[in-house]
C-alpha cells in the first residue's frame, strides 16, 4: 500500500549532531532512509551552506551523512601536522568509524570535498562503494588567461578567488546562495582563518593523478560531473582529470561551480540517478540506460 504521508513525515529530516573524533568534537547532519551517502563539502564553507541540496536527497529516500570536515562549521581543526589530503582521508575514515557507518557508501564530494573524496576510496577501499566527483579538485592541468596549458599549482590563488566571485554572482545564485554561503564561510573564517587558507593551498596544488588511475586501475566505479559554466574548476582541469581516470562515466549540467546550491532538484537526479544505475561493465563503460538518462540533464 502507498504512503500518503508527506514525505517530511516519511523520511526523517536533515538534523545536526556532534560526536568526538579523535578526542575532537565533529559536527554533522544527517537524515534520510535509504542507501547510504557520505557528502563532503567544498572550500571555505560546512555542511550547513548544502542544506538544499542535501535535504533534497533526504525527500528522494536517500540516508544522507555530511560531516563539517575539520576546521569548517564548528568541527575542531587537524593538528598541523595532518593537515594534508591524506590526513583529511583517514579523519574521513575516523568519523565513519565514530557514527559506526554501514560500508560500503556512496561517496560524494564537491570542489575540494571531491579532492579528500579521491584520496579517501583511494586509501580506505572499503569505505567507498562508487565515487561522485562534483566539480572536483584532483586533475592536474589549468589554462591560463592566454590559453597557455599550465600545471595546476602554478595557479595563483587570486586566479581561483576572482573566478569563485564571478561564479557566486551568476544569476539567482547571487540573492539565493550567497547569503547561505556567507552565513556559513564567514564565521569559518572568522574562527580559523589559518585553516580555510591552507585549505585552499591544498586545493590549488591537489595533483592527485596517481591516486584516480589506481582507482581506474581498481574499477571502482567512478561518476564526474561538471558543470558548463564552471570556472573555479575549469574545462582544462576537469579533462585532465578524466585523462588520469581513463574515461570515467561523466555527467554534464547547467550552471556554475556551485550548481547543486542553486539547483537542488538537479542535484538530487543527478545523485539518485548514480545510485540507482548498475554499476559499469568491466570494460569501464556506462550501460546504455545511464547514458540516456543522464543526457537528459546536458
Amino acid at each position: 500500500m502507498n504512503d500518503k504521508r508527506p514525505a517530511q513525515l516519511r523520511f526523517p529530516r536533515l538534523r545536526w549532531r556532534s560526536i568526538p573524533v579523535d578526542g575532537r568534537i565533529t559536527r554533522y547532519a544527517v537524515g534520510g532512509l535509504g542507501q547510504h551517502v557520505l557528502f563532503l563539502h567544498g572550500w571555505g564553507v560546512g555542511g550547513r551552506a548544502y542544506a538544499r541540496p542535501l535535504e533534497q536527497l533526504v525527500r528522494m529516500g536517500v540516508r544522507v551523512y555530511a560531516p563539517a570536515l575539520p576546521g569548517f562549521g564548528g568541527t575542531a581543526s587537524l593538528p598541523v601536522e595532518q593537515r594534508t589530503l591524506a590526513g583529511y582521508a583517514r579523519w574521513v575514515g575516523h568519523f565513519a568509524d565514530a557514527i559506526e557507518l554501514p560500508r560500503p557508501v556512496t561517496l560524494v564530494g564537491h570542489s575540494f570535498g571531491g579532492g579528500v573524496a579521491i584520496e579517501t576510496a583511494h586509501d580506505l577501499p572499503d569505505l567507498a562503494g562508487r565515487l561522485v566527483l562534483v566539480n572536483s579538485i584532483g586533475g592536474s592541468a589549468w589554462t591560463d588567461g592566454r590559453g597557455v596549458p599550465r600545471a595546476l599549482r602554478e595557479r595563483p590563488l587570486w586566479d581561483w578567488g576572482l573566478h569563485l566571485q564571478a561564479d557566486l554572482l551568476l544569476g539567482r545564485q547571487l540573492t539565493r546562495v550567497m547569503p547561505v554561503i556567507l552565513r556559513d564561510a564567514v564565521p569559518n573564517v572568522l574562527r580559523n582563518p589559518t585553516a580555510v587558507w591552507e585549505v585552499a593551498h591544498l586545493a590549488r596544488s591537489a595533483d592527485l593523478a596517481p591516486e584516480l588511475a589506481a582507482l581506474a586501475e581498481r574499477r571502482l566505479p567512478i561518476f564526474v560531473v561538471w558543470s558548463k559554466r564552471d570556472t573555479v574548476i575549469p574545462e582544462s582541469t576537469m579533462l585532465s582529470l578524466q585523462t588520469a581516470l581513463g574515461d570515467p562515466q561523466t555527467i554534464t549540467v547547467p550552471g556554475g561551480h556551485i550548481w547543486l546550491m542553486s539547483d537542488p532538484h538537479a542535484f538530487g537526479e543527478v545523485i539518485t540517478n548514480v545510485i540507482c544505475e548498475p554499476s559499469a561493465g568491466h570494460d569501464g563503460t556506462a550501460p546504455p540506460a545511464a547514458e540516456q538518462s543522464w543526457r537528459s540533464m546536458m
